[in-house]
């Protein structure tokens, strides 16, 4: 068997849910809940990752000088996050653009920063602008747009219980203020691969 090492906060995680399920009527010591609370803790722990990490870091490690001023599309992100208001995930695709200005990233770079932003409770709105606002200030670049297309289980599973709705949230910078800059990031994305 394994040997894992002790973390104190699966341990105060799974009280927690321990006592969930009580308030919720269950026993969480019958034999298929048993271990369920340290699940939970340990799935918590993984789902909110994005915390401990440093998106800007990310990119910054990867930064390269090149003379290329046109815009690089990152599109279809595939992304999992925990909306903040209900502890539910919503999921979907980021579609990233930016125009360089002196220096680029390595392209998994901006599927990291996707990746930790979606790692923390959200909002899709405020992912949308922190993205964009992280890319911004870190490559310094002529202008970035975000484009996140999603589904939300807190609308799926309760309240209105409207399945296959879509949420598209977009946030843009620079020269992304330009109109027809933006129509052509929104037909780049939309051109089937």
């Amino acid at each position: 068997m394994k040997q894992t090492e002790y973390n104190p906060l699966d341990e105060q995680l799974s009280n927690h849910c321990r006592e969930i399920l009580r308030l919720l009527g269950e026993d969480p010591t019958r034999e298929g809940l048993r271990q369920t609370p340290l699940r939970v803790a340990k799935a918590m722990q993984a789902l909110t990752r994005g915390y401990d990490q440093d998106p800007e870091q990310v990119l910054r490690d990867a930064l390269f000088k090149e003379n290329y001023n046109q815009m690089v599309i990152v599109k279809d992100i595939d992304f999992f996050s925990l909306c903040e208001h209900h502890l539910l995930p919503f999921y979907g695709k980021v579609h990233v653009a930016y125009i360089p200005k002196g220096q680029i990233t390595g392209l998994s770079k901006v599927a990291r920063v996707v990746d930790i932003f979606s790692h923390r409770l959200q909002v899709q709105e405020r992912m949308t602008q922190q993205i964009v606002d992280c890319i911004q200030r870190t490559l310094e670049p002529m202008g970035v747009m975000v484009v996140i297309e999603a589904e939300h289980m807190c609308m799926q599973m309760r309240g209105v219980e409207k399945q296959h709705s879509v949420t598209t949230t977009s946030a843009f910078s620079g020269a992304f203020n330009q109109a027809k800059t933006r129509e052509e990031f929104m037909n780049l994305i939309r051109k089937n691969t």
